[in-house]
């Protein structure tokens, strides 16, 4: 009776240590796999943010070198004036973003990207009312995409520095598209108006 009865407490003891074990198990893998989901979340948000800090960065140093450049070139006082608020809202734009990009860890740009200076390599090759359409042209081209990316980050940013500052900055980049396109429209027209007036005195 004694050894049946051993043998009784050891297999019950084995199965209860064993469905322990099963249960320990089960909770340790519930208790991991949100960390393993959180962690995987982190690295995508801080993906997202530093791929818009960058592209914001080198966004703001293009708008700059080209509004100093259009400054130099520029025939148009229109242009000229507009060229000056773009080195001035951007720059200030910059240094708020550097800021940002600190709190975010991010490691900010130093330089404009290949297709901005393409484009401002390509821009430096005009001069009088060439220049001013072309620039125009770019001014409208890139504040669309701008206010574009500001909307979606503005609504979707998963951190607060990074939500603030493109909500912050959407409404000067909207004013910025509206002047862009205003100034376009000026540059088009006395355009046309000396394009006439050239004509009618060749035919004279």
């Amino acid at each position: 009776m004694n050894q049946s009865l051993a043998k009784v407490l050891y297999v019950a003891g084995v199965t209860t240590f064993c469905t322990f074990l099963g249960c320990w198990a089960v909770l340790a893998h519930q208790e991991t796999a949100p960390t393993k989901q959180e962690s995987a979340r982190r690295a995508s948000t801080a993906y997202s943010n530093e791929g818009f800090i960058r592209n914001a960065a080198e966004g703001n140093m293009a708008e700059v070198k080209l509004g100093q450049l259009a400054q130099e070139k520029a025939q148009s006082p229109e242009v000229k004036k507009f060229a000056e608020r773009m080195v001035n809202d951007h720059t200030k734009a910059n240094e708020q973003l550097k800021q940002v990009a600190n709190q975010e860890h991010v490691n900010f740009p130093t330089d404009v990207n290949s297709k901005d200076a393409a484009t401002y390599r390509s821009l430096e090759k005009l001069s009088g009312p060439e220049f001013d359409k072309a620039y125009a042209r770019t001014m409208v081209r890139d504040h669309e995409k701008d206010v574009a990316e500001f909307k979606h980050e503005a609504s979707t940013a998963q951190t607060a520095p990074v939500k603030q500052y493109a909500q912050e900055t959407l409404p000067t980049l909207e004013s910025h598209l509206q002047e862009a396109k205003q100034m376009q429209a000026q540059v088009s027209k006395e355009g046309v108006g000396k394009g006439k007036a050239s004509g009618g005195s060749s035919r004279r």
